[in-house]
């Protein structure tokens, strides 16, 4: 019996943008709070946490883009032509972004202040468009004849919009979570005041994408709620439930990793809920991972490739995060 190599490969690209967003959502997220951070020494370290790291953050994304352009060229194809708009302002925002790091700590008091308006701009809208383009996939592509058949602006409809919106507020969370992990005094007390109303908003858009997402899509509501599938997406929203009540009782007691732990599940029960709700479909509603799939010849040479680089950027990325481990405080310097 032979190995299934889509099947291998949706693997691969689902472990791949699930590392992103794990990984940059943090980071994005801390440029999503600096509006709430006036001082500059505060900012200073928020930014400091994650300066070391960021950067080898987004190679999950690139891992992700190439995976599906080597693996599934049908749905790279469809999936940048229905969404070229969000995308590229996505990458524009991840480009202001990334200047901003590198200048910020350069540029001399009268011009730190644009940079920093830089961080926060290219936060928001590599966020807010990242999840506009979760929003529009989850809604659906039109397809005729293996062929992007939508408008240029499908995208731009309340269900992306509001998805958009929401992932806001998971990086933001994520953000917060992680700097109560690697700040103290102050700055780390008012992250814990700050995570306690994003982890209800997050519930409340959680609760929302769940009754909309159903009602939007028959064929999602006949997958939530029909047998044997009921019984795999059951344990998601009470896991959602337990995970949130004790992510709120972590926040009042003395500030550890468990926060950031239980943040992290629940955009893992998300995911999960978003791969319940369209497998095997990789251009939904109606285009699966094998019929987008490349020659078996391509998929081969180049999963010879991936498995060979997956474990070294796993190794680098533990390597570096082994290095920073520790908190930073106002001497910008690790302890």
């Amino acid at each position: 019996m032979g190995i299934d190599l889509p099947l291998v490969w949706a693997v691969i690209i689902l472990f791949g943008v699930m590392m992103y967003v794990v990984m940059d959502g943090f980071d994005l997220g801390i440029g999503l709070l600096y509006p709430f951070f006036t001082d500059r020494t505060d900012r200073d370290v928020m930014m400091n946490t994650v300066a070391p790291v960021w950067d080898g953050n987004e190679t999950w994304l690139v891992l992700g883009g190439a995976g599906l352009l080597a693996a599934f060229p049908l749905a790279y194809a469809v999936v940048l032509s229905a969404f070229y708009l969000p995308l590229i302002l996505m990458l524009l925002g991840l480009i202001f972004r990334g200047v901003a790091f590198e200048f910020r700590f350069k540029a001399d008091d009268a011009h730190r202040h644009l940079w920093d308006k830089a961080f926060i701009g290219g936060s928001l809208a590599a966020t807010f468009f990242q999840g506009v383009t979760l929003g529009g996939y989850i809604q659906g592509i039109e397809v005729v004849d293996r062929a992007y058949a939508g408008g240029a602006f499908d995208w731009l409809a309340p269900f992306p919009l509001f998805v958009g919106a929401g992932l806001v507020v998971t990086y933001a969370l994520l953000g917060s979570t992680w700097l109560i992990v690697k700040t103290q005094g102050p700055l780390q007390a008012r992250m814990i005041a700050i995570a306690r109303p994003l982890t209800w908003m997050l519930l409340a858009v959680i609760v929302a994408i769940s009754v909309w997402t159903p009602l939007a899509r028959e064929d999602i509501a006949q997958r939530w709620f029909t047998w044997p599938n009921l019984l795999w997406f059951a344990p998601v929203p009470l896991l959602v439930a337990l995970t949130a009540w004790q992510l709120l009782q972590r926040l009042r007691r003395a500030p550890d990793v468990a926060p950031f732990v239980l943040t992290l599940f629940l955009v893992f029960l998300g995911y999960s809920g978003l791969g319940i709700s369209l497998w095997p479909n990789i251009v939904p509603p109606g285009i699966t991972i094998w019929e987008a799939a490349a020659p078996p010849q391509s998929m081969g040479f180049t999963l010879v490739g991936a498995l060979l680089i997956i474990p070294l950027i796993l190794m680098y990325t533990a390597w570096g995060y082994y290095v920073f481990r520790g908190k930073v405080d106002e001497t910008q310097g690790y302890h």
